[in-house]
């Protein structure tokens, strides 16, 4: 049997639902066993990198080398996401990129809207900076000898710009996923992608619930929910 694949996945206790959906939608597709690591801060031994930003594992994501033993490959996804395709599509990257330290959608856009999360508590602004939402999804080479700097009092002490940007890597070490498997909902045209992100707020929130692309959000909570059907 393969191993399976290691996929962190950023965990909000204030959006549990949108962790429990990615997941769903990762297994309703997957042809590859899969192995689900939830980024949440009390189980990261005193790791507290929540600097700034709206959600609990904004610097968490940043951890994966380390918490990967600096062995191997892994995937990080922020918990907003459905995946539409089998995650072992998205994991063969690897062999294309196998001398890279990550591997990401590289995003080159301007927010088209300055509110995020709206109607909830975590209701934010939503600005526009360089790399935006390249660190949304990492195909991470943990064994990756410049990864080895990305240690737990690294990633506290370092400015949020450095590690969303990926400069502590030369920009040649950063290899490119194609766009839709980080295709962002509302802000994109999503209807070849591969995955959906829904970076301004899930459909499970009332803003959002209609929002493109919502209907794959909304089977799969309703696959999650099943029980006996």
């Amino acid at each position: 049997m393969k191993s399976p694949i290691p996929i962190y996945v950023g965990f909000d206790p204030r959006e549990a639902a949108a962790y429990h959906v990615f997941c769903q939608s990762v297994i309703e597709r997957s042809s590859h066993p899969v192995q689900f690591i939830p980024l949440h801060r009390p189980m990261l031994d005193g790791f507290d990198g929540q600097k700034d930003g709206t959600n609990a594992f904004i610097y968490s994501r940043f951890l994966v080398p380390y918490l990967n033993d600096y062995k191997g490959w892994a995937i990080f996804a922020d918990g907003d996401m459905v995946v539409l395709d089998d995650i072992a599509n998205l994991w063969a990257e690897r062999e294309a990129h196998f001398d890279k330290a990550a591997v990401v959608v590289k995003h080159d856009y301007q927010t088209k809207h300055p509110r995020k999360y709206i109607g909830t508590d975590i209701e934010a602004d939503n600005t526009s900076y360089p790399r935006k939402n390249w660190s949304s999804v990492i195909l991470w080479n943990c064994g990756h000898y410049h990864n080895q700097i990305l240690t737990p009092k690294f990633v506290e002490q370092s400015p949020g710009s450095l590690l969303h940007r990926f400069q502590w890597l030369k920009d040649d070490r950063v290899g490119e996923l194609d766009p839709k498997w980080n295709a962002l909902a509302v802000e994109q045209d999503i209807s070849a992608a591969s995955l959906v992100h829904y970076t301004l707020g899930v459909p499970g929130i009332p803003h959002y619930t209609n929002c493109d692309g919502a209907d794959h959000w909304h089977r799969a909570i309703k696959n999650m929910l099943k029980c006996g059907d």
